[in-house]
């Protein structure tokens, strides 16, 4: 079973607090996603760190009911 983008977003938004999560479902198919996620937790870090950390949040779900994820990470400007 795919997961949906609410789980999707209320595992990254549990992981981190302040996290402004916007979640695309690029085929249509709630199988394959985009998400753009900023915070304050990524900055200082490279985007491979960053990268994996939200995959971390995400959990063992990322490759088997979540298939794809495109994943843009930003920190917050001031």
């Amino acid at each position: 079973m795919a997961m949906n983008s609410e789980e999707i977003e209320s595992r990254i938004t549990a992981a981190f607090p302040d996290a402004q999560v916007i979640m695309v479902d690029l085929a249509g198919d709630g199988d394959h996603w985009a998400a753009r996620v900023t915070s304050s937790a990524f900055a200082g870090k490279s985007r491979i760190q960053q990268h994996k950390m939200v995959y971390a949040a995400i959990g063992p779900d990322m490759g088997d009911a979540l298939h794809a994820l495109a994943l843009q990470t930003f920190v917050p400007v001031n």
